[in-house]
């Protein structure tokens, strides 16, 4: 039994569809850019290592960390990779409904 018919939309839904995928796209690079901008403004760690064997952050900075620049850039290469991913799936989603 052939179901394409469920999946059938207008040539103005189309259209609509096709500029909305190339809106997602735009946003996609300009988080990617921003994801691979954050990481190389980092600075490097050289005891990153240190506390990975027993998991424990020992001093006041370690535990602050979040509020601090570092932190932000972490919070901000968190939320620009889970706008990828939301944004990518959506991007698939549309892709099947424009190619039926």
């Amino acid at each position: 039994m052939n179901f394409n018919f469920l999946c059938a939309i207008s040539a103005e839904a189309t259209a609509t569809l096709i500029t909305i995928r190339s809106i997602l796209m735009i946003i996609v690079a300009i988080a990617a850019s921003a994801i691979i901008v954050a990481v190389l403004i980092q600075p490097s760690n050289p005891d990153g290592g240190r506390n990975v064997i027993t998991g424990t952050n020992d001093s006041y900075y370690a535990q602050n960390k979040g509020s601090t620049k570092e932190g932000r850039l972490k919070r901000l290469i968190i939320i620009c990779s889970i706008i990828i991913l939301v944004l990518t799936i959506a991007f698939y989603i549309i892709e099947h409904f424009t190619t039926a």
